[in-house]
């Protein structure tokens, strides 16, 4: 697996982005359920969201981010970084082993 730090950029203002919030919310969740995201929140001030996520390539992530409402709704870019690894607490050791 490869592993992966997201930055999502919004477009427009979140006190805009309405019953998308809700979808998106719901979208991630399949990234969760699939083990393909650890976690994920909003920056602080609320200019985008950061995820940290795992998958077999690059390519599979951008697809399953492409399929997100706020990506289909024009709301938000997202900006995909792969990491390695290296040092991580033994709490997460199965998810990043894995």
């Amino acid at each position: 697996m490869k592993h992966f730090i997201v930055e999502i950029i919004y477009r427009k203002p979140f006190d805009t982005f309405g019953e998308v919030v809700g979808q998106h919310r719901i979208y991630l969740s399949k990234g969760f359920e699939h083990g393909m995201i650890l976690f994920s929140g909003p920056q602080v001030p609320r200019l985008g969201g950061i995820l940290v996520a795992r998958a077999n390539s690059i390519q599979e992530l951008a697809e399953f981010l492409e399929k997100d409402p706020y990506k289909i709704h024009g709301l938000a870019d997202y900006r995909i970084v792969q990491f390695d690894p290296t040092r991580y607490h033994s709490a997460l050791k199965e998810w990043f082993e894995e």
